[in-house]
This record gives C-alpha cells, sequence and structure tokens, in this order.
C-alpha cells in the first residue's frame, strides 16, 4: 500500500499513513492510494479523487442553488420530509443506536480490547490532554453550548405539565417518557435523564464505531485512511471500485451536512448572544455575515495546519470551556450541582432502558422529535468526527480507545449538563426567576448567565466558545471531507481543505435561507439516514478485523 504519484510529478512521495509498527495482519491489495486521483497542476494544485470528489461536490453545488433559488418553497419541503423520516423510521434509528452502545461496550470488557492500534509496537501521537481536547471538541462543542441550558429546561417543562390528549386521543404534549406531572423533583430527574441520554453513551458509540474501524483498517491492516478501507472483509478488493465510491461520496454528503447543521445552530447562537450583549441584531444578514467572517478564519486555522491549528485551538476552547464551567459550579449552587452530577446519572441508568426502547412508544414527540433526529444528526457528524478522532488516536489500546471515546465523555457530558442545566431549573423553581423558561432556545444560556456574577464577561465568554468551536469544527471537517475526497491522502493540497470549508459555510448560509432551523434538522436526518446502514455493517467489520489481530 503506497501513496501514488504519477510519473513526472515534482512532489515527493509521502507515505498517506504510518505504516504499522509489530505484527499485525496487514491486507495486501494491489491498490495503490490516489491511483484513481487526479493529480497535478492547473490553476492550482490538485489531488483528487475523479469520482469520488466530483459527485460529492458537484451535488452539493446542485443542492446550494436549487435551495437559494427556490427558497419559500424550500421550507415546507425541507419540514415535510423532517417530519415524515423521524416519524417513520425513529424506531431504526433507535435500535441502530442501542446496537452501537451494546458493541462499544462488548469490546471493552472483551479480549479484542487489548488490540493496539498502529500495531503492538505504537506508541500514541498525542498525550491525554491533547487528545481529549481535540475529540471532544470536534465532537459536541457548539451542541453543548446551545443545549446545555435550553435541553434541561425544556424537557424539565414538557415532563412537569404531563400529558395532553388530542381530539384524536393522540398525546400533543412533547414529555418524555409518562412525564412527571406536578412532581418538581421528578420532572428534574426525568428531564436531566433525557437530556443525558441524548449526550452520553449512544452519540459516542456512534463516533467510536466509525473512529475504530478507520484506525483498525488504516493503522494496523494498512489501507487507505478512507471509510471504504473498512469494508475490505465484505467487499475484498471490489470496495476500490463503486461499492467503495458510494460508500465514501456518503461520506462527504453526511459530513457536510451534518457540519452545516451545526454551524447554523452555532451562528444562531453566536448571533442571539451579540444581540444580547451589544444590540447588533439577529437577521439573516447578520447570520451570514457570522458564518463568513467564521469561515474566514476557520480557513486561517486550515494554513497553520493540524498541530498549529485546530489542535492549539481545541486546547484553548476546552480550557476556557473548563473555566466557565468550574465558575458556574461555584458561582451557582454548588452542592446542588455536586450532588446533581450523582443523581442525575443515577436518573441516567434508571430511565436508560425505557429511553432507548425503539418500538411501542407513547411519547410519539420525544422519541421522534427529540431522539430520532439527535441520533440522525449524530451519524451524519460520523464520518467527520470518526476520521478525526482516528487521526489523533493512533498508539491506544481498542480498551483504552473505547474508554477515553465513550465513557470519559459520557462522564463529562453529565457535569456539563448537571452545571448548566441543572442551574437554570433551580432558578426556576428556588428562585422564580422565569426569564430563562420564556427566552428562545439561542438565548436560555445568556439569561441564566445573568443571574450569577459578572454576566456580560462570562457571556462574552460563551460567544467565544461558540466561535472558536464554531472554527475548530469547520477546520478539522474540512481535514476529514479532503482526505476521503482525495482517496485516502492525508498530505493532499491545502487549497482543497480551502476549499471545502468554503463549501461547508455556502451549505450553511442556503439552509438557513432556504427554511431556517428545520432545513438544517431535515438535511441532517437525510444524510444521517443512508449512513446508519453503512454503519451497522461497518459493526461486523470492526469485530472481524479485531479477531485477526495479535493481543
Amino acid at each position: 500500500m503506497t501513496d501514488h504519484t504519477e510519473p513526472g510529478d515534482d512532489a515527493p512521495e509521502v507515505e498517506a499513513i504510518p505504516e504499522p509498527e509489530g505484527n499485525t495482519e496487514i491486507i495486501e491489495t494491489d491498490y495503490d492510494i490516489g491511483q484513481d486521483n487526479f493529480s497535478g497542476a492547473v490553476a492550482l494544485e490538485l489531488d483528487l479523487h475523479k469520482i469520488v470528489f466530483s459527485v460529492s461536490a458537484v451535488s452539493i453545488m446542485v443542492f446550494t442553488f436549487l435551495t437559494l433559488a427556490f427558497q419559500n418553497q424550500a421550507e415546507p419541503l425541507f419540514v415535510g420530509l423532517r417530519d415524515w423520516l423521524t416519524a417513520n423510521l425513529d424506531w431504526f434509528f433507535l435500535s441502530a443506536g442501542n446496537i452501537f452502545v451494546l458493541v462499544c461496550l462488548g469490546l471493552i470488557i472483551s479480549p479484542l480490547g487489548r488490540v493496539r492500534l498502529g500495531g503492538p509496537d505504537a506508541t500514541p501521537d498525542y498525550g491525554y490532554v491533547g487528545w481529549f481536547s481535540m475529540l471532544f471538541a470536534a465532537g459536541m462543542g457548539i451542541g453543548l453550548m446551545f443545549f446545555g441550558v435550553s435541553e434541561p429546561m425544556g424537557h424539565f417543562d414538557a415532563a412537569l405539565a404531563g400529558i395532553t390528549l388530542g381530539e384524536d386521543g393522540l398525546r400533543t404534549d412533547w414529555a418524555p417518557l409518562g412525564g412527571a406531572e406536578g412532581n418538581i423533583e421528578e420532572a428534574r430527574r426525568l428531564g436531566m435523564a433525557a437530556t443525558i441520554f441524548h449526550w452520553g453513551l449512544h452519540p459516542w458509540a456512534i463516533y467510536a464505531v466509525v473512529a475504530l474501524a478507520l484506525a483498525l483498517f488504516s493503522y494496523n491492516k494498512g489501507l487507505p485512511l478512507t471509510l471504504r478501507s473498512c469494508f475490505y472483509p465484505i467487499f475484498g478488493e471490489r470496495v476500490w471500485g463503486w461499492p467503495g465510491h458510494v460508500i465514501d461520496i456518503l461520506a462527504v454528503l453526511a459530513t457536510v451536512f451534518g457540519l452545516a447543521t451545526s454551524l447554523g445552530i452555532g451562528a444562531q447562537q453566536a448571533s442571539a448572544g451579540l444581540n444580547f450583549l451589544f444590540g447588533l441584531g439577529t437577521g439573516n444578514s447578520m447570520l451570514i455575515l457570522l458564518i463568513i467572517v467564521i469561515t474566514l478564519i476557520a480557513i486561517g486555522s486550515i494554513v497553520r495546519g493540524l498541530d498549529g491549528g485546530v489542535k492549539v485551538l481545541s486546547e484553548v476552547n476546552m480550557g476556557l470551556a473548563t473555566l466557565l464551567l468550574l465558575f458556574i459550579i461555584i458561582a451557582g449552587p454548588t452542592v446542588a450541582i455536586l450532588t446533581g452530577f450523582w443523581g442525575n446519572l443515577l436518573a441516567y441508568g434508571q430511565y436508560l432502558p425505557a429511553l432507548s426502547m425503539p418500538f411501542a412508544r407513547e411519547d410519539a414527540n420525544f422519541s421522534q422529535g427529540w431522539t430520532a433526529f439527535y441520533w440522525a444528526w449524530w451519524i451524519s457528524w460520523s464520518p467527520f468526527v470518526g476520521m478525526f478522532i482516528a487521526r489523533v488516536s493512533r498508539g491506544r489500546t481498542v480498551r483504552e480507545f473505547l474508554i477515553g471515546v465513550l465513557i470519559v465523555p459520557t462522564l463529562l457530558s453529565v457535569l456539563w449538563m448537571t452545571a448548566l442545566g441543572g442551574t437554570a431549573i433551580g432558578q426556576v423553581v428556588n428562585d422564580g426567576f422565569t426569564a430563562v423558561q420564556d427566552a428562545a432556545l439561542e438565548l436560555k444560556l445568556f439569561e441564566m448567565l445573568t443571574q450569577l456574577p459578572l454576566t456580560a464577561i462570562t457571556s462574552f465568554v460563551g460567544i467565544v466558545l461558540v466561535v472558536v468551536f464554531f472554527i475548530t469544527s469547520s477546520d478539522s471537517g474540512s481535514l476529514v471531507i479532503d482526505t476521503i475526497a482525495a482517496g485516502g491522502k492525508t498530505n493532499a493540497p491545502v487549497i482543497q481543505r480551502i476549499f471545502w470549508a468554503s463549501f461547508e459555510g455556502a451549505v450553511a448560509v442556503a439552509l438557513l435561507l432556504g427554511g431556517g432551523l428545520a432545513a438544517l434538522q431535515a438535511m441532517a436526518v437525510s444524510a444521517g439516514l443512508p449512513f446508519t446502514i453503512v454503519l451497522l455493517a461497518a459493526c461486523y467489520a470492526v469485530v472481524r478485523g479485531l479477531m485477526n489481530e495479535p493481543r
């Protein structure tokens, strides 16, 4: 397995991935990385997979043009698409999420957990601080800022209000499970358990499956760092043909639309925060300006490279996030947060079986409108986050990798949601402060901070966190998309990553103008559906691949 360079190229041959260190089961194939690429300089130096790049890029450009050209027709179309997919396929998304969790937990406790990614003699490329910072910032940064207050509050309110029925006898409320009408303490527990369910084991298991598959088949088997490599045990040499092209194209589309969803949400919150502090407005013009400015900053980070750009920004952002978290714990209801962490963890464990049940659900609004959407969103993000985690996780054992990617982030998410969401709920229940309860989703964080000291400073830090999470997501997402679109090359020209970063911003703008949040959600669900099938097949391929590795 070599990095393919056309005869006469001036560029030196560079290994696309490090060679396995020690005794591993390398897959022998005649495929050369980049052999199907267009390589050379026209106006710019390029190195692109002819089919994967062209089909993906044209599809995204056509979609963006049509969405902008037919803005009035786009919104109802997107809303209908989102509602149909979540209403009819919620059982499929929930079942798939459960399978991913069970596969990861099974590998942690099995002997296969001793396999080392990169070979028996490989050593980690990054220390724990840098590793955790990058995987956490890439995985959930924007979402934790946007939903850290709004989701616990929303589930608490819905649970406390209880069940309501329409004229047809069907539930019209959004309460998780059966709600907790009139019971403040149980509504708090159920609301926090439902929130943690969406930010805990299940989403991180989705990321872990993709990351583990990519790391195993690239670092141990010697195949290109693209999604198609994970399916070599299923397709064999045919994976370098159209079956592999389709998998990689789906990965690019899922990643672009998943990122666009998060970038659009992040822009809405950053705009709301700036308007909250400085009165700058929240219209489409402001959103577009924010997306353009942040995309330009992301391009600057891209030019600096992985270590000089996204790694540094991720560590800065995790430092700021830690400071904000500690401030809320100290300045807020400290005892309630610390005791609530364990109480919420127990509530999560108690309600987990019922929340993860795919069938016979009576809480259709919650299971379809919240959970099914979330699982599709995480799955649409999984090629990007999974490949990025794989890139920075070489040298870890499978057990160490899964604990680091699955268990630790789940505990951090519990603490984050407990501190932000628990504080906001406490302000309503204990202090009678209802502004956070009544505020729009993107403003709830800032309303909660008004009841704590140093409001202007902490609100500004919140805006900075959203913006930098935005930048790191765009930067690392562009790296991943370019690797796939370049046929597995990790040393493709920087201009290609700049192209993809610009594309992500353009798609986010198109979706915001063509239907707002509903359009963003619809494309995340649509992109996540076909890729769910890809991930289920990847679970089989990972287990089969690990069984052949020395341990």
